[in-house]
């Protein structure tokens, strides 16, 4: 584990459009995140997180995970539990976590009030 704190983080990013806001997750990604636990037979959580990389500076990431950290942020709705770590909740305040299946394709999108660009993919975003 790094030694980034959410403090240290936040320090310069208190004034983006989505700090202070929750973070929430929809009905369809709900559905779709209990459908692939059940799939795995196992207790696990979807964890959500922000990291550098990507086209566009930081890069959406989407795991597996039984464990519950101390600093994680826990959404629960409809039997589906989506866990998200202090320092990515800062950049993902105001957000929504959702599941779009389109002509395009099926895949959780995050609509983030604080990203100021985003590649094609949508895996990946500027601040």
């Amino acid at each position: 584990m790094s030694d980034i704190s959410a403090e240290t983080v936040s320090d310069g990013l208190d004034a983006l459009p989505g700090a202070g806001l929750p973070i929430t997750l929809s009905a369809s990604a709900a559905r779709r995140i209990h459908e692939i636990i059940a799939g795995t037979g196992k207790e696990q959580k979807l964890r959500v997180s922000v990291s550098g990389g990507g086209c566009s500076g930081f890069q959406y990431g989407f795991d597996l995970d039984d464990q519950v950290q101390e600093d994680d942020l826990v959404l629960t709705r409809d039997g589906a539990t989506v866990l998200i770590d202090s320092v990515s909740q800062v950049y993902l305040a105001g957000s929504e976590i959702d599941f779009v299946d389109d002509l395009i394709g099926a895949a959780f999108k995050i609509s983030n009030p604080n990203a100021t660009a985003s590649c094609g993919c949508g895996t990946s975003f500027a601040i």
